[in-house]
């Protein structure tokens, strides 16, 4: 597998704290919580400490902003298990300190961009949450598929907190719904954006603002009140 990294990223710091290369192909996302409210560079700060020996591939910081660690070919130090790191690329999410370690919408909105950007980057249309760790575990993810797991389940923590635990389902459903905007419909020839509206329209689409008839995206149809607040309520959720 070739492996790339998040052009969502604006903080990179890299991390000693890794195993290098990874042997396993990628096949989950872990989600973790800072349990305490963090930047990108506070946590750069920590898993550039070797004797902390703690590390992520990206951690996303209380104004949303996404910080890098470890690059996504190499496997970081994050679950307290050495076979989830092989297979996950690894986020610390910034959190409330106590529990149920409460994430605000903007941190929570940027987990979701960030689970989607990893998905698209390698062919993935499906992200899926199994509540259960010897099932999820046991799973063999088709090709198009990633599925996400805690830390809770290899470690006796709460991580990544109830409140995020009580999301992932949201999570992957709106990951997953995204992924299919992207690709479906097929923008028709008829349908071609203007060259001064292609890199709003490919946004749009994107985010899963735009998601079109299931034939076209009708870019050259009047707008109805109905579809203008549709669009409103879809970029106030994105």
């Amino acid at each position: 597998m070739d492996f790339s990294n998040s052009s969502l990223v604006s903080h990179v710091r890299l991390s000693p704290n890794h195993s290098g290369q990874r042997i396993y192909p990628l096949t989950r996302i872990t989600v973790h919580c800072t349990a305490g409210r963090a930047s990108v560079e506070g946590l750069g700060e920590i898993f550039a400490n070797p004797s902390r020996q703690a590390s992520s591939q990206y951690g996303i910081g209380e104004d949303g902003r996404v910080g890098m660690y470890v690059e996504e070919k190499n496997r970081s130090w994050c679950s307290s298990s050495y076979d989830n790191d092989e297979r996950s690329i690894t986020i610390e999410a910034s959190s409330d300190a106590t529990e149920p370690f409460a994430m605000n919408e903007t941190v929570y909105a940027r987990i979701i961009d960030l689970c989607t950007d990893i998905c698209q980057r390698y062919g993935k249309k499906k992200l899926l949450w199994i509540p259960d760790k010897d099932t999820t575990l046991m799973y063999k993810p088709a090709e198009d598929e990633l599925v996400l797991t805690v830390h809770r389940w290899f470690a006796n923590k709460s991580c990544p907190g109830d409140w995020l635990y009580a999301r992932l389902g949201d999570v992957a459903e709106k990951v997953t719904a995204r992924l299919a905007a992207v690709t479906t419909p097929a923008i028709e020839a008829e349908d071609t954006p203007s060259s001064w509206a292609a890199e709003s329209v490919n946004w749009a689409i994107e985010k899963g603002i735009l998601l079109g008839d299931g034939k076209s995206y009708r870019l050259h149809d009047p707008v109805t009140r109905e579809e203008m607040l549709t669009f409103l309520h879809r970029t106030m959720k994105s």
